[in-house]
This record gives C-alpha cells, structure tokens and sequence, in this order.
C-alpha cells in the first residue's frame, strides 16, 4: 500500500513538473518571439538584413533551466513563428536563422549543465558566441547567393571577415550579456510562482557571484556599444 502511495505521488510529481516545464518554456518562447518582432535592428552600413536581436537571450534562459534540449526546441518554434508572420527570406531564412540560434544557444547550455555556475555560464556563452560565428560564416557563404542573388559568392567571401564575423561576434556578446543580467531575476520570478522548485538559501542580498556577472555585462555591453559606433564611423 505504502509503495503505491508513494508511486502515485512520484507520478504527479512528475506531471507537475512537465506541466510547469511546458508552461515555462511556452512563456519563454513568446517572450522571445515578441522581442524579436518589436526589435530588431540593423548595426551594420549597408547590410541591412544583418539585424540584431535578443532573442537568443531569452532562449538560452531556458536552456540554462532545462538543458540543451529545451533551447532547441524554444528555438525551432520562434524561427518557425518568425518564418510564417514576418521574415521574407522563406524556409532557407528559418532554416539560417534556426541554425544560429542553436549554434548559440545548444553549446552554452550544455557547458552550463555540466558546470552549474558563473564560470561555467560564461565558458558555455563565448563558446556559443565562437560557434554561431563560425557556423554563420560557413552558411553566409554556402547559402546567402542562393537567397540574395544579386551578391555573388566572390563577394560574400569578401565580407566574411570584416562584416559577418564582427557582426556575429557582437550579436553574440550582446545576447550573452543580456542572459547574464536577467537569468537571476527571471529564475526567482519562476520560483515565487511556484514554477520552479525554491532552494533552500535563498537570500534577498545580492551575491558577489550576481555582481560579478553584472560587472561582466556591463563590460562586454560596453565594449559592443563602441563597436557598432566605430561600425557607423559615429566615433
């Protein structure tokens, strides 16, 4: 009797969380796809389908709390809703825009998985960050002339290095940077609505480890910030 107690329990325990996890990763996925509509933003003279956005950043929350998984499917789902509503570039649009989220997001989260802290969330963030930059310039080569046919191959490959890795590089650093400034916050609005589990030190003080990754953001938005300005010959 005892064992079907306990068995009946475990099994809604398991349900609450899959429903809570659905529900999680549901809101996230919104969140992002939102984002992504009301803000996106070219950096870059004369590529204007260089946009930045931050909805990588929103993913890759949910790839923290779930694993590399979760940031898979949230990124199928948002470039799949980008791909039906507002982007022009069709299914090898979703399928670029699917691969450099991913790119971004799989990597860091499966390094944060193994290593649940800060150290391991910016290991997990610039190796991600180095493997969107590295897939992009592979498949803005192999793939942009088949979609933008006014530019030739020969001229992608001139822009490789001063225009996409850059641009890539800065996308990169600013979604990281926005992960670590709101992963914290978000995750304790989880957990006051009950939709994460609490831990047992829980403080109101701020941690030196949330100021350093504070410190760290502020850097890293910095030094992006004058980037795009030298971009625009604005300094």
């Amino acid at each position: 009797m005892t064992k079907q107690i306990t068995h009946k329990t475990k099994t809604q325990h398991d349900r609450d969380y899959k429903v809570k996890m659905l529900a999680i990763l549901g809101m996230l996925a919104a969140l992002a796809y939102v984002i992504t509509f009301v803000c996106r933003v070219p950096i870059i003279p004369g590529f204007s389908f260089l946009e930045l956005e931050f909805k990588s950043a929103i993913i890759l929350i949910g790839g923290f709390i779930y694993g590399p998984l979760a940031g898979f499917a949230i990124s199928a789902v948002v470039c799949f809703l980008e791909m039906l509503t507002f982007s022009y570039t069709g299914f090898i649009g979703f399928v670029m825009n699917l691969l450099a989220t991913t790119a971004f997001v799989c990597p860091a989260a499966f390094i944060y998985k193994k290593k649940r802290s800060l150290v391991g969330a910016i290991i997990g963030i610039a190796v991600g960050t180095l493997s969107m930059t590295l897939a992009m310039v592979l498949w803005n080569y192999l793939i942009t002339p088949i979609y933008m046919p006014f530019m030739s191959r020969e001229e992608i490959t001139k822009f490789l290095l001063p225009i996409f890795v850059p641009f890539n590089l800065i996308k990169g650093a600013l979604n990281a940077s926005a992960t670590l400034l709101l992963y914290k916050f978000v995750v304790s609005a989880l957990r006051k609505a009950n939709l994460l589990p609490k831990t047992e030190n829980q403080t109101k003080k701020l941690s030196s480890t949330f100021i350093a990754s504070i410190l760290i953001s502020v850097i890293i938005i910095a030094s992006c910030v004058l980037a795009i300005l030298a971009f625009n010959n604005i300094i």
